[in-house]
């Protein structure tokens, strides 16, 4: 007996150093960061490291337009997905086009307020949205160039949708208190608040001579298969292989046209999706210790979990108690193999992109888009074998 136990303290003893060296692997460190203006001691961990990769065009990027600081904004998921479908005419039709964010923000707005009165205030009103969100807007108002409509008044040189925003929230909260449910003079009025902020969007264009509505411009110019764009998430929530609900707030609107599918098919696709020069807007988690502007790296260290444990599992555990948020909507345009990892290139707009040297981009390995990154948007085409599967589980179903 006592010969067992000292075998079994042994061991433990052992499993207990292994355990200690592999957890040991990235270092945890905790710094002062200013953060709104307030100092804060944050966790980080030790870069040194990581190898990663040096330069943007070492990873050959797909066609896109020079990175855009969103500024003091939450419209991360406009200027990603703008960036994406600017990519997107390019690889359809060669054309390179700069679209206005602010154009489908505008309307986004109106479209939150116009719900927020139909469900008498039980509507989601914040400033992020998703992917999807920007499709269809582009359906319902059109687009235009940002030569035609910057967003910005008055001489600003940068966003700052800070004052904007409070005071039409002061609003929506003054109408839900007193039941002031008049869609269209509630939309009236926050129409004037937005126009006194970012002025008023142009209900005709001038393009190459020719004059059109943004509606035109969409279908004639820009020529977007708006239909063609799919959206995939992985959860243990929905079963897979069919579409459900991607549920975080600011799908304010509760889409449930989110493909669903296990994480390795998920991560499949974006890899397959990017080496066959198709590029993908990506959203998930930003706020994590292994996410450093400065670094302009996004890894998962192993003090939280080693990257090869990450599995379905891990990945629903930290998307059900919210350590997993969908905070950030990013461009993937590159990938490159490297030190035995995947590789992303991501277009970013928030801060934290615009502190390291290569501005307005970062390196996001393998190990942190399979954990932090819950939804893409894409080309139908870069997944047309999961997509039949969808096709063949709903024909089974039916029958």
């Amino acid at each position: 007996m006592k010969r067992s136990r000292a075998l079994i303290a042994g061991g433990l003893g052992i499993l207990l150093l292994w355990s200690a060296a592999l957890f040991a692997q990235d270092r945890a460190l905790y710094v002062k960061k200013k953060i709104h203006g307030k100092e804060r001691t944050v966790l980080t961990m030790d870069f040194s490291k990581i190898k990663k990769p040096s330069s943007v065009e070492e990873f050959n990027p797909v066609f896109h337009n020079p990175p855009v600081h969103q500024d003091t904004t939450g419209t991360c998921w406009a200027f990603a997905t703008t960036s994406f479908l600017e990519s997107e005419v390019y690889r359809l039709y060669g054309k390179k086009v700069k679209l206005s964010e602010m154009f489908t923000v505008y309307h986004e707005y109106l479209e939150k307020v116009r719900r927020f009165v139909r469900e008498k205030g039980n509507s989601a009103f914040g400033q992020g949205s998703e992917h999807n969100a920007v499709i269809l807007r582009m359906k319902q108002y059109g687009a235009v160039p940002y030569s035609a409509y910057t967003g910005l008044i008055n001489g600003r040189k940068r966003y700052n949708h800070t004052p904007m925003f409070r005071e039409i929230k002061n609003y929506l909260d003054f109408i839900k208190k007193h039941g002031y449910w008049y869609e269209d003079e509630v939309l009236d009025h926050v129409k004037h608040i937005l126009n006194r902020y970012m002025g008023k969007p142009p209900s005709k264009i001038t393009v190459d001579g020719k004059e059109m509505t943004p509606k035109e411009y969409l279908k004639n110019v820009l020529q977007l298969p708006l239909d063609d764009y799919v959206a995939f998430m992985s959860t243990e929530s929905v079963p897979f292989y069919t579409k459900g609900e991607y549920k975080v707030p600011d799908n304010w609107w509760h889409s449930k046209e989110y493909y669903n599918v296990p994480l390795d098919v998920f991560y499949r696709i974006i890899k397959n999706a990017i080496r066959h020069g198709y590029s993908v807007a990506l959203g998930g988690d930003v706020s994590e210790p292994g996410k450093n502007g400065k670094e302009e790296v996004a890894v998962i260290p192993s003090f939280d979990i080693p990257g090869k444990y990450i599995n379905q599992d891990a990945r629903e555990f930290r998307f059900y108690n919210h350590t997993s948020t969908d905070d950030h909507a990013i461009h993937l345009i590159g990938y490159k193999h490297l030190g035995g990892h995947d590789w992303f290139l991501i277009k970013d707009s928030a801060r934290s992109a615009y502190v390291g040297p290569h501005k307005g981009y970062s390196f996001f390995r393998d190990d942190y888009v399979k954990l932090k990154m819950l939804v893409f948007l894409v080309h139908k085409d870069a997944a047309k074998d999961v997509l039949k599967k969808f096709k063949e589980a709903k024909a089974a179903k039916s029958n």
